[in-house]
């Protein structure tokens, strides 16, 4: 752990922040505000406001001798929580300067720390500023290189290409349906995700409350006259229970929610492909699904066990030859840079075997170190590339999508990341799932139902996310779907109340 002690600052808001930043530099930091004699750099930060002006002047002690980093901020017409944040922007920047002084890494997305950088780009959007000038805030905003901003443009381009009305979609809402269980859970894996084997009452249980949310949540839709833009079942792997349970499911699907044939979109996550089986193909193609994920994450076996998926790499490429088979039409896969014991030669021997399938979409994950996932309880058994091979991996990926016309159109970006890179889901023009821009760019309501489902209610008028989670363990799930449906409801009434009174 590196210890970072800092001086001229006292507000504990900022500490968060300041050791976000920091682990982009260091693999795990400590950021303190009192004198520690094993601490490993010594931070002083020098503020001062003029009029609406606030200027800070940073300097690490461990730099040359009078090296400061400076930057600044605009208080005008803001509100008290506008200036804080104003303020911790400046102090992030000149933060961020001197750790790319002291350790020579250059970080491409700034002080952006936060999940969903293509959002700050399609507020600019919204507002009809220019490109440039919607650029140039992102630069002096952030500290954003080029190639990020250039790589935002061009997924927010093809997102209104693929959906022109996305901006005016709030009077609709998505679904998400959470199916809890998996053949195994994977070692980087923090889903919601019990594996199935001796749970068939459990499951039983589980979807006699799902189709209560389903059926609920679609009285309301239709007494609304509100439609869904897309509906996507996730988990878990959703193809984990029977042919017959995937069947009911679907009828149900049918009988609750308004408006079924004018849905856009309907995904059905079959990540797994020891999961994948002809019936479960012929329940989706008699309901006209045929947009499906099947997720090889590596196309090496060793890595495959490492990690816990208990399937080959044959089945993988069987079962992507069996859904073809079955009119699927729209097929995802998943592959994961950084898995442990993979490095170049691996994950290049992946995009060769993904050029032999070539997948409508192809959805490229950098690891993260998630902090309730095996992966991260036992760091030590699991060893992982170094960050410059991490980002040559990445641009390996960013050349073999564009060889083969595929275009990024989402991405997203999590805690703990390796490289501080990015996932980035790419596809063939106009196949695009309007499920993930939707879920990514948080411009609608999403309705989830569903063990572990998290539903988020956008506010017509501020953009405001309230986040609302049913229980993540079935049996908890079980003994208190009425009462989460309700209070989903209520929800619902509250932001559609204010949608129509606008």
């Amino acid at each position: 752990m590196k210890v970072i002690y800092i001086q001229g600052l006292t507000d504990e808001r900022y500490i968060r922040p300041l050791e976000h930043i920091a682990n982009l530099f260091f693999e795990d930091t400590k950021v303190l505000y009192r004198a520690e004699e094993k601490a490993d750099l010594h931070v002083r930060f020098e503020t001062e406001s003029i009029g609406n002006m606030f200027f800070v002047k940073g300097k690490l002690d461990e730099l040359e001798e009078g090296t400061t980093f400076e930057s600044n901020a605009d208080f005008s017409s803001l509100t008290d929580k506008e200036i804080f944040m104003q303020m911790k922007k400046a102090i992030s920047k000149s933060y961020l300067l001197m750790l790319q002084e002291y350790t020579g890494m250059v970080q491409k997305w700034g002080i952006l720390t936060g999940i969903r950088p293509t959002k700050l780009l399609h507020r600019h959007m919204q507002t009809q500023t220019p490109t440039e000038e919607a650029h140039q805030a992102l630069r002096e905003e952030y500290l954003m290189s080029e190639e990020k901003i250039h790589l935002m443009q061009k997924i927010i381009d093809r997102q209104l290409a693929v959906i022109p009305d996305l901006y005016d979609l709030k009077k609709e809402v998505s679904i998400y349906i959470g199916i809890p269980f998996c053949p195994t859970k994977c070692a980087y894996c923090t889903f919601p995700a019990y594996a199935i084997n001796g749970r068939q009452g459990s499951v039983s249980s589980f979807l006699g409350g799902l189709h209560y949310e389903m059926e609920k949540i679609g009285e309301w839709l239709k007494e609304k006259n509100i439609n869904i833009t897309t509906v996507y079942y996730g988990g878990g792997t959703p193809t984990s229970i029977s042919a017959e349970e995937m069947d009911m499911l679907y009828e149900r699907m049918h009988a609750s929610f308004p408006n079924v044939e004018n849905i856009r979109e309907i995904t059905v996550e079959a990540g797994r492909p020891d999961t994948i089986t002809p019936e479960k193909l012929e329940v989706l193609k008699k309901y006209n699904i045929d947009r499906i994920s099947i997720n090889p994450q590596s196309y090496t076996q060793q890595t495959l066990k490492a990690i816990g998926r208990h399937h080959t790499v044959e089945e993988t490429i069987d079962k992507y030859h069996l859904a073809r088979k079955h009119g699927m039409n729209n097929i995802n896969m998943d592959l994961i840079i950084g898995l442990p014991g993979e490095g170049i030669e691996e994950f290049k021997y992946s995009l060769d075997k993904t050029e032999e399938l070539m997948p409508e979409s192809l959805t490229v994950h950098t690891l993260s170190f998630k902090r309730a996932s095996e992966m991260t309880r036992n760091k030590s058994r699991y060893k992982v590339a170094d960050r410059e091979e991490i980002q040559e991996m990445m641009k390996m990926a960013e050349e073999w999508t564009e060889e083969y016309d595929y275009v990024p159109y989402y991405l997203y970006r999590q805690k703990n990341i390796l490289g501080n890179l990015e996932n980035v889901g790419y596809s063939k023009k106009n196949q695009e799932s309007i499920y993930n821009i939707m879920m990514m760019e948080e411009l609608q309501t999403v309705i989830g139902v569903g063990c572990g489902a998290s539903s988020k209610f956008i506010h017509p008028v501020t953009g405001k996310i309230t986040q609302f989670s049913n229980p993540k363990h079935p049996k908890t799930y079980n003994e208190s779907f009425e009462e989460y449906t309700d209070k989903k409801i209520a929800l619902l009434n509250e932001h559609f109340s204010l949608e129509a009174s606008k």
